[in-house]
């Protein structure tokens, strides 16, 4: 049988050292599909925070130093031992965050390819060497690390978050702070048990949980710290926004992946059958608490009669249950906020005129599993539209032409992930140029990747994660002249 007691850490872990926090604090940390509290975690404050601060600058003047090929080997056998724990990683994942065991593994995994992914960049910091402007001179262009980033993570994806800024950060030759959610804190000190065992020195990643309460004033450090160089969050668009605010007196480099809305379009050309695949693997991964979900279901008139048909029959099929449990494939949502946020947004739909064709409620009057809800009959009016629900309820909205669906699809605030469902070739080039999004998939419903640019336009993010472009968010670039050499 699979344990994880052998992860399961309640303490900070800071400057190497495993340590409750200064105050002396705990908050309670719930299994969402039982309501039964896991263990109590460190309540890390403001003094915290700075210890950890301090200690990542101290481990900076070593740790990038050292060369890419040894932070390489480090990272390598992080990366080896997340793989080989993979079972207890993912069900403590479950555990704590509640989605099917088998997402869960597949998070593991993707953390393995991100760390991996970053050590084989590590060795990719190139420079380059200009032609001088002047006789007698050379000019070289440097790239170095950053220095010491503050990390805050979200609770939907709390170990795949963790390894796609950790990775980079530290391949680059940074040093890390990291502020896991509150309510899923044992994956990121689960991921730190292993780290230390790879022998990542003591300082290079420091992890500060803390609840909800001391939330602010440790941010609030994390954010304004002078030794800090870099901010990189993953959240609402609305704390990014404040973030951004305390970083900015101290001209801190930031990366963001915030909010989302995203379009799923399906036209009359499409693979109804893969349409239809595609939107129930899009929509209820994770029970629809994923940032890159599809949030509006855009079908044209064609199909649209037979696409909800076809999904209808899907959605009624998903099997409800704790994520530890056999074949389950929607599990609780995150907390009670997250459930009400859901249900306000399904009463606004139904008293704006929508249509409720399965789900609507509760799985159980006092639990947090949320029934796979489809509504047809969706208009721009309604909360849906604009907002992300962050939960299993798919909104279809029937549509007539291209032009008409490019309009509403736009027609937000936020622009990080879009898909279309087409099989004319022209169309799926148009639409895609046309789409205001950092990605775009065509017929497809997953797109992140370590080896892809992940990130959004609007006020859906700064900057990218995964990929070569993630690597250089870590990395400055230096200009040195030399001259006198006649």
């Amino acid at each position: 049988m699979v344990n994880f007691s052998h992860l399961l850490k309640s303490e900070a872990y800071i400057d190497g050292r495993w340590c409750p926090a200064s105050s002396g604090t705990s908050f309670p940390v719930v299994n969402p599909a039982t309501g039964v509290e896991i263990a109590a975690v460190a309540d890390c404050g403001p003094a915290d925070a700075e210890r950890a601060v301090q200690a990542a600058y101290v481990a900076f003047q070593s740790w990038s130093k050292e060369t890419a090929q040894a932070r390489a080997a480090k990272l390598r056998r992080w990366a080896q031992l997340i793989a080989d724990h993979l079972e207890p990683l993912a069900l403590l994942l479950t555990t704590e965050q509640g989605k099917p065991l088998a997402e869960a593994r597949v998070e593991v995994r993707s953390g393995v390819d991100s760390i991996e992914w970053a050590a084989d960049q590590s060795r990719r910091a190139f420079g380059d060497i200009i032609p001088p402007f002047k006789q007698d001179t050379q000019i070289l262009i440097m790239r170095e690390p950053v220095g010491v980033v503050s990390a805050i993570t979200p609770w939907n994806f709390p170990s795949g978050m963790i390894t796609r800024k950790v990775g980079p950060a530290l391949a680059a030759g940074c040093t890390i702070v990291l502020k896991p959610a509150e309510d899923t804190p044992f994956s990121a000190l689960a991921l730190a048990v292993l780290a230390e065992e790879a022998g990542i020195p003591p300082g290079v990643l420091n992890i500060v949980p803390c609840s909800s309460a001391a939330a602010p004033a440790v941010g609030s450090v994390m954010t304004t710290h002078p030794l800090v160089r870099k901010i990189s969050f993953t959240g609402s668009t609305e704390v990014g926004k404040i973030l951004m605010r305390q970083g900015a007196d101290t001209v801190k480099r930031v990366s963001m992946e915030l909010g989302g809305n995203a379009p799923f379009i399906v036209f009359d050309s499409a693979d109804l059958d893969l349409a239809v695949a595609g939107a129930m693997a899009c929509k209820f991964r994770n029970a629809g608490q994923t940032c890159v979900c599809a949030n509006r279901i855009f079908v044209q008139a064609g199909i649209h009669d037979a696409f909800v048909a076809k999904l209808a029959e899907k959605i009624k099929a998903l099997v409800i249950g704790p994520g530890d449990k056999d074949g389950a494939q929607i599990g609780p949502l995150i907390n009670e906020q997250g459930i009400s946020k859901v249900e306000e947004h399904v009463s606004n739909a139904l008293g704006c005129g929508a249509a409720l064709v399965c789900g609507g409620k509760r799985h159980a009057p006092s639990s947090l599993f949320y029934e796979p809800t489809l509504l047809t009959g969706m208009s721009p009016g309604m909360v849906l539209f604009s907002d992300e629900t962050f939960g299993p309820v798919a909104g279809i909205f029937k549509f007539n032409d291209e032009a008409e669906v490019i309009r509403q699809a736009n027609d937000t605030r936020f622009g990080l992930a879009s898909y279309i469902y087409s099989r004319d070739l022209g169309q799926c080039f148009r639409v895609t140029a046309a789409l205001e999004y950092g990605m775009v998939a065509v017929n497809e419903p997953i797109l992140a990747n370590a080896a892809i640019p992940f990130g959004g336009k609007k006020e859906s993010g700064l900057g990218r994660e995964g990929s070569a472009e993630g690597f250089e968010e870590f990395l400055e670039t230096k200009y040195v002249l030399i001259g006198g050499l006649a």
